[in-house]
Order: C-alpha cells, then structure tokens, then sequence
C-alpha cells in the first residue's frame, strides 16, 4: 500500500481499528511511518500499538535498518492471534477448515452429508465436528472469533437466514446464527455457497481483478459477483441465482423450484447424471458424471459439453450485463477437464458482443473444492477484523 493509498483509507482522524487496517497486508511497520501516513502524533500511534499488542493483533516484527543511532522498532499483523472456522455444505458434502486470520488452512475435512437431513441434524453435526476440528487444530474454543457459513440456496446475507431454498427442506428462515453462535461461543456469518466460493477465488488467486464472474456447476448451478472488488449480493442476498434462469427451447423440463425450463434443471450434474442414465449408463450424481468423462466415455463427454452450451446462453447474457473482465468455472462438474469449460466459450464468444469479450478469460478454478472454506474464512476475518470490531475488542 502506497502512502497515497493509505491517505484514502485511513482518516487522519482513525482510531486504533482504522489504523489496524495499514497493518493487514502483513508489511512490519515503524512507529514514525505510521504517523506520516495518517498525520497522527506520534504519542498517539504509540497508545494505539500498544492497545493493539495487547489484545494480540500485532507483534513486534525486529528492528529496521537504522539511519544513525538506535534502530526503529517495527509492528506487523500478528494472523495466529486467533482463529475462525469456515464451513462449506452442499448439496451432498461438507467442507470445513480453521484457519488463522490470513485464511492460512491450519486443519480441515470433507465429509458426506445430505442438507435434506434438516438444520437440526446438519448444524449439529457442524459444530460437534467444528468443535472438534479447532482442537485438532492445536487450538481451544476460546481462540475462536469467528464462523464463517456457505448454504447450497439463497440466503438474506443481513439476518444469515435460508430464505425458500429448493433442495434445502424445512430449513426456510432457520436462525442459522444464532444456532451455531451458542453451540461455539462466536459470531456467525452466512451466505450462499457460490458467494463465498466467489470470494474466496478472488481473495486467492485473482486479487487484481476488479470484475469476475464465478460459476459454480455441481448438484445445483449458482453464480457469484464480483464487481468494482467487491462481492454483490443484491437487495436481499439473491444476486447471481443464475440457476433458475430459463433456457429458450428447454420449456418442458422441470424444476425442482417449480418452474419449467431452469438452466440447473437441464445442465447441472444432477441433470446430466439423471440423462446419462436414461441412455443406459449408470449415473446417479455429479461424481459419476466426472467418473465417466474422465474415463473417456463419449456419451458423457458429449452431454457436459452441450451443458457448457446451455450454460453459455445464460453467461452471454450475463457478460452483456455485468461486462466482467474474467468468468471462473469451478464446482465438481467443472473438475471433469475442459469439455464443459470449451462449451461455455463456445456459446458466450459467439453470442455477446466483441467489446464485453475483447479481454474477456473464461478458467477453470485454481482454489478448486477449496474455494467454499476460503471465502468462507475471509468474510469472517473481515467481519472480527473491521475497524468497528477492533475498537470494540480493545475498548
């Protein structure tokens, strides 16, 4: 970060929250480059480094190379301080991690679940095991600051409430939070899954790119936005439910939302899996759909290629829209190789306009299935770690 930079970020006037933020990035700094770039007294920066010592967040870092007499101290973020735990649930699997407050993954685990089974039994086994995995991890309960929770359906981001979600039953307007906030003592954040797997993707891999688009193709079909470097949900935290957009042409297909013709229900992995197995092969999930690409059958190849296709016609749209500069594919469908990815390019190159794709790079994910428990740490971290919250930690 430029001093510039740093200017138009902190205020002169920033308390120790505001001036924690110069110290994420990780860079050590000295008390004196502190005070020039907020304008502060240099009394001032020193209380607030103490305040924020004390409560952990930062640590010396060594001292500078001195220009004559005694070398400066320097101050850097200290992310072992504490820990969040990130949870990623599908459709059919779990993902959980704790991590630091960098998003460094200190312990994680996968395992199979069925969010059908209902919120009792889902988010009680999550923080019976997220329990357990923060002890795995070297860590006590008292260490946690944080969970952060993806959901397989739409989630109003401001309450962390499943609102409606199709394959998600008796969970509509579950208090998520609060649930898991008294099981293990922390503040909880919710969001759709394709939100945080979006977040995470860019956070991770693709910081620099202010506009990216984030397609999640598995047992459902979800988009995640990022615009201007920051995560949109919309109005009620709908925002990228590409899903039940309808394909022209496919009119007579049901969805399990109730409508006819939705992309998810013609091109997720669930829908190819149940035309595979109307053809003869045996294929039940999105798991079996990859088994069979990657095992070179040409049925199989051919039907994720054409549900590139048909997702496509809706990111065409979805790039006249949004101009992003790059779309990233990941979900377990997008790991059966590039026939779904060559299918997407094919559609979206020849239907938008020249100026939407002149720069325009459709990728497969880099996080891959580690996408969701990534996003999922950083929007805690951001949360514990915002300048309101760290005054009121220290006040």
């Amino acid at each position: 970060m430029t001093t510039e930079e740093a200017l138009r970020v902190v205020p002169r006037t920033a308390g120790a929250g505001e001036l924690f933020q110069l110290l994420r990035d990780g860079q050590p700094r000295t008390r004196a480059e502190l005070a020039a770039v907020t304008g502060q007294a240099r009394s001032t920066i020193a209380a607030r480094i103490d305040l924020l010592m004390a409560s952990g967040l930062v640590a010396p870092a060594g001292a500078t190379t001195s220009t004559g007499g005694r070398p400066p101290a320097t101050f850097a973020f200290n992310p072992d301080a504490r820990v969040v735990l990130a949870v990623d649930l599908g459709a059919t699997h779990a993902h959980l991690a704790v991590t630091d407050l960098a998003s460094t993954v200190l312990a994680e685990l996968e395992a199979p679940i069925s969010i059908a089974d209902g919120p009792d039994v889902i988010l009680g086994w999550v923080a019976q095991t997220g329990e357990e995995l923060v002890r795995s991890s070297g860590r006590s309960l008292d260490d946690l600051v944080s969970v952060g929770v993806g959901l397989p359906g739409p989630v109003e981001h401001s309450t962390g409430r499943p609102i409606n979600p199709p394959i998600m039953p008796a969970w509509d307007d579950v208090d998520v939070p609060g649930v898991l906030s008294t099981r293990l003592g922390a503040s909880v954040l919710v969001d759709n899954d394709v939100n945080i797997m979006a977040l995470g993707e860019h956070r991770t891999e693709w910081p620099g790119v202010s506009d990216l688009l984030f397609v999640k193709v598995a047992t459902g079909i979800g988009a995640g936005i990022i615009s201007d470097g920051a995560l949109r949900r919309g109005a009620q935290g709908a925002a990228g439910d590409i899903g039940h957009v309808a394909v022209s042409d496919r009119s007579e297909v049901p969805c399990r939302c109730g409508n006819l013709g939705c992309l998810e229900a013609v091109a997720s992995g669930q829908a190819v899996a149940q035309q595979l197995a109307a053809g003869g092969l045996e294929a039940s999930g999105s798991n079996d759909v990859v088994a069979l690409v990657r095992s070179g059958d040409l049925a199989a190849s051919r039907a994720v290629r054409q549900a590139g296709r048909d997702i496509g016609t809706v990111l065409a749209g979805c790039v006249s829209l949004l101009n992003p500069s790059m779309i990233v594919v990941g979900g377990v469908v997008a790991s059966s190789g590039e026939h779904l990815i060559a299918g997407i390019r094919e559609v979206v190159y020849r239907r938008s306009l020249p100026l939407a794709t002149q720069h325009l790079r459709i990728v497969a994910s880099r996080t891959g299935n580690r996408a969701g428990v990534l996003g999922a740490s950083a929007m805690a971290v951001d949360h514990v770690l915002s300048p309101e919250a760290i005054d009121a930690l220290i006040g």
